[in-house]
């Protein structure tokens, strides 16, 4: 701040400290309006909608709603009404947004709802521009693609701790009656499998606890960028009907088949929006240890190594005898198990299903089958029974050694993308939201990914590459 002479008139104190105020100007903003021209990253269609008449002037223009929000996002003021409070106190803040007055609550509202899909239209538009950036960062992780579903709890009151409490003590009265009831394990079929306020809001297991939330699939890739955001909506679920899952009493299994089910439609929705991109290594955890992945991961999206653990659920026993054909034998004479048919489900890879050779059916109309070995394996009469998987080498060697040190460096990365959205949610504040409408939640999110995607455009133009992840860290470096 200049040094003020005690001999100055009032005048010029006033215009020093103006002059002063002027100096101090956020380096931050001025940079960050000079690098990031929303009006050449705003997709023309967007303008278009927004733009066409409604019968007045507009109060304020797109790009003021569009600033309005990644200011709020970078800063890491969740609720609107508390960033508008400070736009009343801030000139400089109203002026970079370009408001000459502060918009009402509900202004910024009706702006997330009328045109959430324009902003994922404009979301995958900063896609595009930012997947050269990422391959100059570090051109070996950004050929990695990472996937995993989360979920936006919304503000309904099925989240509210006293309603799972009730549905416990509903589950301890059943539990009188029946002693061998579980009223801990129980309380998860009593739970309605939507909110009553809005049935797009689905029961969820996430991070360990019950919830009701959207569902989201997000991608990233090797360093951390996010690449694809996919809300499972209405349209989502008619456009990828095999997305709908059967509830079962076990909310880890429930959880495993709607994350592996989702897998394949985000994939064909991310390279359908973007089909110059390409990707030779794919990271995934445990729950999409699928026979059938490795080869749509491998067939369909061209992925030379998929790094996903094996799961012990969807592991076979202890049988490992099998002829050069592949066929199973007996573990006692060695003799070729029977094939009798193949075993499907939905939730799961089609299974070859073999069975002893000493077990035959009852009759010719009968599934039923009895072991006539004097010396039987196993203590079932319907005697030993072993499934195949086709897919089952891809699976085993999927392009990279399991238990190897490379592989142990490669899945570390899988954190990144939790990172990723812990950053969406909790530093963008999409998880603070005290909203419970799908298209708020919409709109919310990919704010939030177009923050990031900004922020690392704006890294990239000032040469802060240790940035690139939030630009948050840039207000004080």
């Amino acid at each position: 701040m200049q040094k003020v002479n005690v001999q100055t008139p009032l005048s010029g104190v006033y215009e020093n400290v103006r002059l002063s105020m002027e100096e101090s100007k956020s380096k931050f903003l001025r940079q960050l309006k000079e690098h990031i021209k929303l009006e050449e990253l705003i997709p023309s269609e967007f303008y278009e909608a927004f733009t066409k008449d409604i019968g007045r002037p507009r109060d304020y223009s797109l790009e003021s709603f569009i600033w309005f929000h990644q200011l709020k996002n970078i800063i890491g003021i969740p609720k609107d009404n508390a960033f508008l409070t400070v736009l009343e106190f801030s000139p400089e803040l109203r002026e970079f947004c370009g408001f000459t007055k502060v918009p009402s609550a509900s202004d910024i509202t009706r702006f997330r709802q009328d045109y959430a899909e324009y902003l994922e239209t404009m979301f995958k538009h900063l896609v595009e521009v930012t997947e050269p950036i990422c391959r100059i960062l570090d051109p070996k992780k950004a050929d990695y693609l990472i996937y995993d579903p989360t979920g936006i709890k919304a503000y309904v009151a099925e989240n509210n701790p006293k309603f799972l409490n009730s549905k416990l003590t509903q589950a301890k009265a059943i539990a009188k009656k029946n002693p061998g009831y579980d009223p801990y394990k129980g309380v998860y079929s009593l739970l309605p499998e939507t909110a009553k306020a809005n049935p797009d809001v689905k029961h969820q297991y996430v991070n360990g606890h019950f919830c009701y939330a959207h569902k989201a699939g997000i991608i990233t890739n090797g360093i951390g960028i996010v690449r694809h955001i996919a809300l499972f909506d209405e349209s989502f679920r008619i456009k990828h009907p095999t997305i709908v899952s059967q509830k079962t009493d076990n909310p880890d299994l429930d959880k495993e088949i709607g994350d592996s089910i989702s897998l394949k439609p985000v994939l064909s929705d991310f390279f359908t929006a973007h089909p110059t991109f390409s990707y030779k290594t794919f990271i995934g955890d445990s729950s999409f240890d699928c026979y059938d992945t490795y080869s749509m991961l491998h067939n369909d999206f061209k992925f030379d190594r998929i790094c996903i653990p094996l799961n012990p659920r969807n592991s076979s026993g202890s049988h490992t005898d099998f002829d050069v054909n592949g066929t199973p034998l007996c573990p006692v004479d060695k003799t070729p198990f029977k094939f009798i048919g193949i075993s499907s489900h939905k939730s799961q890879s089609n299974r070859f299903k073999w069975a002893c050779h000493k077990s035959f059916k009852l009759t010719s109309y009968s599934s039923i089958r009895v072991c006539i070995c004097k010396n039987p394996c196993t203590s079932s009469t319907f005697g030993r029974c072993v499934y195949t998987y086709p897919n089952k080498n891809l699976r085993l060697y999927p392009g990279i050694p399991r238990g190897t040190e490379h592989w142990d460096n490669l899945y570390r990365h899988r954190t990144l993308i939790e990172r990723t959205i812990n950053i969406l949610k909790d530093d963008f504040g999409v998880a603070h939201r005290r909203a419970y409408s799908l298209l708020t939640a919409k709109a919310d999110l990919f704010l939030a990914g177009i923050t990031q995607l900004l922020g690392l455009i704006f890294a990239h133009a000032i040469n802060q590459p240790k940035f690139f992840k939030s630009v948050r860290k840039l207000l004080s470096a």
